[in-house]
C-alpha cells in the first residue's frame, strides 16, 4: 500500500511543543495486523487510521492504535486526524464534521481557529474504592491523605481521576509506572489568575507503551465531566505536558445546552508518503 500520511502536533500552536498523532489517510487496504504494527513503528502514543464511514451521519470512520492496542476512542487523534481530514479536502456533510469510532459518533466542530470535539458520555463514573485509591497513591508516590478526590470517569481509555491539592503538588509528582495499577489521570488547580486554571498529567502502566502521554483530550474531555462548574470553572484553559517539556493548552468550553467541549490548536509537522 501507498498513501498519504501526515503527522499532527495537537493542543499547541508551536511545533514540537504538543501531542504529535501520526495519521493515515485511505487505510482501507491495511488489515488490522498492518495497522498494530505500523502503530508500534511510530511508538507514537496513538496512530490513527481514515477509513471510509459506515454510518450515513458520519464524514469518516476512524481507528485509533496505540503501540499495544486498539482504543474506541482518544481525544487528541479525534482532533488531529479530523485537521489531516480537513487538510487532504474533506468536506464535511454539515457546519460539523462527524467521526465514527469505536465509541460511536462524535462531532467536531471548529471555533475560534481551533477545532473542539464533544465529550463523549461516560461509561462508568462513581467512586473509586479505598483498595485501589491506595494502589494508585502508592503508585505516585504520594500518600491516601493527599489524594483530595478520585472518580471514575471511564469514556473509552479507562480513566481513574485523581484530585490533589494544587498544580504544584501535580507537577512534582514521580510515579512508579511498574506499580501503576490502570489508566489514571491527575488534575491540581493553579491559583485564581493564573493563565492556564489547572495542571493534568495522564500516568498508564509500564507495560502500556507509553507511560506517560503529553496532552491527552479524552482525559481532559472526562475530567471536565467530573470537575467542570464544581471545582473548575464551567469553560477554563488546562495546561498539560509540563513535566516532560511541553506546552499542551486544552480549552474546555460548557455551551448553553451543557455539552462540553474539548479543543485546542492543531498544526502539521510531516506529511510524506507511507509504503507498506
Amino acid at each position: 500500500m501507498r498513501g498519504p500520511f501526515r503527522q499532527v502536533d495537537v493542543f499547541t500552536d508551536r511545533p514540537l511543543l504538543g501531542n504529535p498523532v501520526a495519521v493515515v489517510h485511505d487505510a482501507s487496504g491495511l488489515s488490522d495486523d498492518d495497522m498494530q504494527a505500523f502503530a508500534r513503528w511510530t511508538n507514537l502514543s496513538e496512530t490513527t487510521f481514515l477509513l471510509p464511514p459506515t454510518r450515513p451521519d458520519a464524514d469518516y470512520r476512524l481507528r485509533i492504535f496505540t503501540p499495544s492496542g486498539e482504543l474506541p476512542f482518544a481525544g487528541h487523534p479525534t482532533l488531529g486526524s479530523a485537521h489531516a481530514w480537513l487538510e487532504a479536502g474533506g468536506e464535511p456533510a454539515s457546519a460539523d464534521l462527524v467521526q465514527e469510532c469505536g465509541v460511536g459518533l462524535v462531532p467536531v466542530r471548529r471555533t475560534a481557529g481551533r477545532l473542539a470535539f464533544a465529550a463523549p458520555d461516560l461509561l462508568r463514573s462513581g467512586p473509586v474504592d479505598e483498595a485501589l485509591v491506595a494502589l494508585i497513591a502508592d503508585a505516585l508516590g504520594i500518600g491516601v491523605a493527599d489524594v483530595v478526590d478520585a472518580e471514575w470517569i471511564d469514556n473509552g481509555p479507562g480513566w481513574v481521576g485523581v484530585l490533589l491539592s494544587s498544580a504544584e503538588a501535580v507537577l512534582a509528582l514521580q510515579p512508579d509506572f511498574s506499580r501503576m495499577p490502570g489508566d489514571v489521570g491527575v488534575a491540581g488547580p493553579y491559583p485564581d489568575g493564573s493563565e492556564c486554571a489547572v495542571e493534568v498529567r495522564a500516568f498508564s502502566p509500564l507495560d502500556s507503551g507509553v507511560t506517560e502521554d503529553p496532552v491527552t483530550g479524552s482525559l481532559n474531555a472526562s475530567l471536565a465531566q467530573w470537575l467542570a462548574g464544581r471545582v473548575l470553572p464551567a469553560s477554563y484553559v488546562a495546561s498539560q505536558g509540563t513535566a516532560l517539556g511541553r506546552r499542551g493548552r486544552v480549552y474546555v468550553e460548557t455551551d448553553d445546552a451543557g455539552v462540553i467541549w474539548v479543543g485546542g490548536d492543531t498544526l502539521t509537522t510531516v506529511e510524506g508518503t507511507l509504503s507498506l
